[in-house]
């Protein structure tokens, strides 16, 4: 089950043309993750000071599908697609929302690996795996 979160283009994410730079769509994805937590009932401040549990991006791809600009409100859906005791996969859909209804913009993923503050892999701690395979 996805998590939904939203947003408004700023005049700062966007290029000359008006139309959102491609970067920002990974930012917004962060911010995605962050409120995933947030709605399971953690905080990622937490995660990573109180259980020394890191998740850095070893990988990242987004499939564009339409432009976002300035003022657009934007809807970022995020989910778990993949759990391993040391890994985890987000999938996020970005979705720009219209009189009609929403239209898609763009669809990305993201890696990350469990790490602890000296980057040394380690297990995902067992309460934030329970709380994510109850959303599975």
């Amino acid at each position: 089950m996805p998590t939904r979160s939203t947003l408004r283009v700023r005049y700062a994410e966007t290029d000359q043309m008006g139309v959102v730079y491609y970067a920002n769509y990974f930012v917004w994805c962060e911010i995605g993750r962050v409120e995933y937590f947030r709605q399971l009932g953690y905080d990622y401040k937490q995660m990573e000071f109180a259980d020394d549990c890191h998740l850095p991006v070893v990988e990242a791809n987004c499939r564009y599908r339409s432009p976002a600009r300035y003022d657009d409100e934007v809807i970022v859906e995020t989910r778990v697609t993949a759990m391993r005791s040391h890994l985890l996969k987000f999938g996020y859909r970005l979705l720009r929302k219209t009189p009609e209804g929403e239209q898609v913009l763009a669809e990305a993923e993201t890696t990350h690996v469990t790490v602890d503050k000296n980057m040394q892999t380690r297990k995902l701690p067992q309460r934030y795996a329970e709380a994510i395979r109850a959303t599975l």
